[in-house]
C-alpha cells in the first residue's frame, strides 16, 4: 500500500490488514491466476473459525451442473431461503473461501442458506458467472422458496445483477431482499472514491480495473453494471453496506440513493473504519463485528425471521 493515502486507525482492522498482507500481497493481481488462487486459499484458511454448533451442510449440484453447498442451522426461524454469492474479483473464491461466513449468517438469521460455486474468470468470462448464479436462484424459486440474495464484492455485483434479471423476467416479487456487501456495481473509475481511495488497503482502483477486464462483461449491460439501470422500481428491498476505505464505496452509495429515489426500501451503512473484505475481520475488529451484526439483522428483517 502507498504511504500518504487515507488509512483506518482502528487497531483491530489494522491487525487484520497486517495478517492478510502476510498471505495475500498487495500486488497479487500481477501474479498468475494459479498463484492468486493459492494465496487466496491460504488467506481464507487463516480466517476460518469452527462452524456454529448444530450446523449441517450438504454439497450437491443445482440444475444438474452448478456446485452448491446448503447450510441448515440448528434452529430455523423462517421459511425464506438465503442465497449467498461469494466475492473474489470473479477470479478467486469457492465454497470453501466463504464457508464460515455463510454458516454464521445462516445461524444468526435462523434460515437455510445455499452458497454458489460459480465458474471463475479468466477460464470462464461473462455471462458464465451470472448464468450459474441465476440457475441456482431459479432452482430455489421453482422449489417454492422466497429468497433473500446476498453477495460480497464481486458476489455483490452478481447478487444485484440477479435482481435485475429477476425483475426482467417478472420474478422479483419472490425476492424478499438483496443484501449487497461492498459491491462492485460499475462506477466511474476516474471519479469519487475510485480516485480518493485509489490506493486503499486491501483493494485498489487498479485492482478493480483488472477484475473488470478479466471478466469481459459488456460495458452497456446493466446486469453486469447495475448502476447503468434506468428503471429500478421493480427491484426488491435492499441492504447495502460499504467500507469507507474502499474504492468501491461510492458504487454502494450511489446505488442506495438511486433505489431510494425509485421508492425502494433501502438500508444503507457506511462502516467508517472498515476496508474492503472486512467480513473476514468480524472476529478481530469491533467495527467489523458491529457491521456483521447489522448485516445479519437486515437479513433477518427481509426474511421475516422471528425470535
Amino acid at each position: 500500500m502507498t504511504k500518504g493515502f487515507p488509512m483506518p486507525s482502528e487497531a483491530g482492522i489494522l491487525a487484520f490488514l497486517e495478517k492478510s498482507n502476510a498471505f495475500y500481497p498487495a500486488d497479487a493481481v500481477d501474479a498468475s491466476i494459479e498463484q492468486q488462487r493459492e494465496w487466496y486459499n491460504a488467506l481464507c484458511a487463516q480466517f476460518a473459525p469452527a462452524l456454529p454448533d448444530g450446523m449441517l451442510t450438504d454439497d450437491s449440484l443445482a440444475d444438474g451442473r452448478v456446485p452448491v453447498r446448503r447450510y441448515r442451522p440448528a434452529r430455523i426461524k423462517t421459511n425464506t431461503h438465503l442465497l449467498y454469492i461469494h466475492g473474489g474479483g470473479f477470479v478467486v473464491g469457492s465454497l470453501e473461501s466463504h464457508h464460515a461466513i455463510c454458516a454464521e449468517i445462516a445461524d444468526a438469521v435462523g434460515a437455510e442458506l445455499t452458497a454458489v460455486d460459480y465458474r471463475l474468470a479468466p477460464e470462464h468470462v461473462w455471462p458464465a458467472q451470472t448464468d450459474d448464479a441465476y440457475a441456482v436462484l431459479t432452482t430455489l424459486l421453482d422449489q417454492g422458496h422466497d429468497v433473500v440474495v446476498i453477495g460480497d464484492s464481486a458476489g455483490g455485483n452478481l447478487a444485484a445483477g440477479l435482481c435485475v434479471r429477476a425483475a426482467r423476467s417478472g420474478q422479483a416479487g419472490r425476492l424478499r431482499g438483496q443484501v449487497l456487501i461492498y459491491p462492485a456495481l460499475g462506477g466511474d473509475l476516474e471519479a469519487g472514491s475510485y480516485v480518493e481511495m485509489a490506493q486503499a488497503p486491501g483493494l485498489t482502483t487498479a485492482d478493480v480495473k483488472y477484475y473488470r477486464e478479466v471478466l469481459q462483461a459488456p460495458a452497456d449491460e446493466a446486469v453486469a453494471h447495475p448502476l447503468l439501470l434506468e428503471d429500478l422500481s421493480d427491484l426488491p428491498p435492499a441492504f447495502i453496506t460499504v467500507a469507507h476505505f474502499d474504492p468501491l464505496r461510492d458504487d454502494g452509495r450511489q446505488y442506495a440513493a438511486r433505489l431510494a429515489q425509485a421508492g425502494i426500501e433501502v438500508w444503507f451503512r457506511e462502516e467508517p473504519q472498515m476496508v474492503h473484505a472486512w467480513l473476514r475481520a468480524r472476529h478481530m475488529s469491533d467495527g467489523a463485528r458491529t457491521g456483521f451484526e447489522a448485516l445479519c439483522r437486515a437479513v433477518s428483517h427481509f426474511s421475516g425471521a422471528t425470535a
